[in-house]
């Protein structure tokens, strides 16, 4: 992953305006510790941090046309740019890059030429012509920006909101799937696959087609001039990808430079799920395995520096961002600089313990469009963030869009769990891969229980979070947190103590005339909402008991997961929000109306 930041529009274009752009883009550099460029053109600013993949020794940034009118910053990779190339064969390219198709797609089809791209992007392009610029960000959200407004009129965008907070005086999440032009003044959306209607689909499953889709998927990902391996926690997704990244492996490109014996690497506590699991997978498969341990007070001690880097207070993401910032660090050390991840499959199969509940097709359908369309700011944040912090880059398969296609135009009826007739969450990806021929991995691997990252780590490192916070916050601190954080207000400790460390790396700010909080940017990035063992809002209704155990782990949907938490555990917490200063700050709290 790289970083990029671009300012458009700025009043001030001396040299100490240049000096401080070259100090945000400084605070990318852990995305992109390469080399860093950086393109000035009358009042616009385009940076770059990069981290070298694909053509290290030619391939800086920004990238250029061919007399340099047009200038682009990319973070990402684009799988097709071959393919692409053939298309444009009266450009001439400087660079084996390949993000430079983009300046030259925009020259032949100008702005429409988004939806050629097939890959993981965030860029922002400027055309010096006329003096406009666009901005995409990827299909799903894989790769984070974000777009901020400074009191000047200058737009800005940015890998990451650390580079805004301080000069923007408000930015959001730039959405998935969409374009900024200014030409026309706004966001439009370029990415409008079938199943974005949550209309319900009707195709007939076929696991071949499922699978071919997918390894596929996977190969596309093997495009690499530098060092990778795969993230592999030892469940269905992770083993999979490892599974079908081994049999390729060895007729890619990758295997000449790197060998066709495939790395593999795993994470967590001293006897924890995942790492017996990942072994025995690693074993099956012959990798070449690499086995991380971390103890939960590392893990708390990581937690500031976690949230710095990932730039949320969700409790779920920072509780699967840790161990995989840890292991981030691991990686890099051992030279590696791109990793192939698991992330996707739950919310596209509908994965997560709780869809055991989903009532009918038509709700269980529905809310895999919710999840998928939420990605951005849960699982892809975790893994682009959690990674890039130690210049890694992560690739999701299960992501790709014509996989996305495939998968969910399936008739829902095929997904639904029906433990009366042995269908276990994702069975049509696991039976896909069932193969008694050529076994993909052993039966008990392809058909284990659904384990979340945070929780297969080892159950103790999420008991250690809990304590270790209500160790830090009290129980008065929690009655009044409405006050304190009249927005998303924390229900638990273990929220409270989060948001405080979010809090002092994105502080809040006062109105000068008034005393009441403005809403902070910063903050009204994270999602917010009830969720038990990762479901959406709308999901807590399929069960009444789950209202009241309101946990994002797996462990978390009572009487599903194998180890699930007894029924009135972790309700303490709720139960100190109802003491008796609560209802008085219902009184006095009214949400005021605020411009985000």
């Amino acid at each position: 992953m790289c970083g990029i930041l671009a300012v458009f529009g700025c009043i001030d274009n001396s040299q100490a305006k240049r000096s401080r752009i070259i100090e945000l883009s400084r605070r990318l550099r852990h995305r992109g510790p390469d080399w860093s460029g950086l393109h000035c053109f009358e009042n616009s600013y385009l940076a770059h941090q990069r981290l070298a993949i694909v053509d290290p020794a030619s391939g800086d940034q920004p990238l250029y046309n061919e007399d340099k009118t047009v200038v682009v910053t990319v973070n990402g990779e684009i799988y097709n740019h071959k393919e692409l190339r053939e298309k444009l064969k009266s450009h001439q390219f400087r660079t084996g890059s390949d993000c430079e198709v983009i300046a030259h797609l925009y020259e032949e089809y100008g702005e429409d030429f988004v939806g050629m791209l097939d890959g993981m992007f965030s860029f922002v392009l400027l055309d010096t012509r006329d003096k406009s610029f666009i901005a995409a960000r990827d299909a799903i959200g894989i790769t984070p920006l974000y777009m901020g407004w400074g009191l000047d009129g200058s737009i800005w965008f940015a890998s990451e909101m650390k580079a805004l907070s301080d000069d923007c005086e408000r930015f959001v999440s730039f959405l998935p799937g969409h374009i900024y032009s200014s030409k026309q003044g706004g966001l439009r959306r370029w990415y409008n696959p079938p199943w974005f209607s949550e209309q319900i689909p009707s195709a007939p499953y076929d696991p071949l087609v499922l699978r071919a889709a997918f390894e596929k998927a996977v190969i596309k990902r093997l495009m690499t001039d530098v060092p990778f391996g795969v993230l592999l926690s030892g469940g269905l997704d992770s083993s999979l990808v490892a599974a079908v990244a081994c049999r390729h492996l060895a007729e890619s490109e990758a295997a000449c430079q790197w060998g066709s014996q495939l790395h593999t690497f795993c994470i967590g506590l001293r006897g924890s799920p995942d790492l017996k699991a990942a072994r025995e997978v690693a074993d099956y498969l012959k990798t070449r395995h690499h086995e991380f341990y971390f103890t939960v007070q590392e893990g708390i001690d990581a937690l500031e520096e976690v949230i710095y880097h990932i730039e949320t207070y969700d409790v779920t993401t920072i509780r699967a961002s840790t161990p995989m910032f840890l292991m981030s660090r691991k990686i890099k050390s051992l030279g590696v600089k791109m990793v192939i991840s698991g992330e996707g499959s739950d919310e596209i199969f509908g994965g997560y313990l709780y869809f055991h509940k989903a009532p009918n097709k038509e709700e269980f359908h529905e809310e895999t469009c919710r999840k998928i369309k939420a990605l951005h700011l849960y699982d892809c944040l975790r893994a682009n963030k959690s990674t890039s912090a130690w210049g890694v880059e992560a690739r999701v398969p299960f992501l790709d869009k014509e996989f996305i296609n495939t998968a969910m135009s399936i008739d829902p009826e095929w997904k639904m769990i029906r433990r009366d007739i042995g269908r276990i969450e994702k069975w049509v990806l696991r039976n896909a891969f069932d193969d008694d021929h050529k076994p993909y991995l052993p039966k008990h691997i392809l058909y284990r229980q659904k384990e979340q990252f945070s929780d297969g780590v080892g159950y103790s490192w999420i008991d250690g979070l809990k304590d270790h916070a209500n160790k830090q916050v009290t129980d008065l601190m929690l009655m009044n947190a409405s006050f304190i954080y009249p927005e998303n207000t924390p229900t638990t400790k273990e929220a409270y103590y989060y948001r405080t460390i979010f809090e002092k790396f994105f502080p809040k700010r006062l109105f000068d005339r008034f005393p009441v909080y403005e809403q902070n940017a910063a903050r009204a990035t994270v999602p917010g909402g009830p969720s038990v063992a990762c479901s959406t809002a709308k999901a807590v209704e399929w069960d009444a008991a789950w209202s009241k155990n309101l946990d994002p782990s797996g462990r978390a949907a009572l009487g599903v997961h194998a180890a699930a938490y007894e029924e009135q555990e972790d309700i303490k917490s709720a139960n100190v929000m109802k003491g008796p200063s609560h209802k008085l700050q219902e009184g006095i709290v009214e949400k005021t109306a605020t411009v985000v």
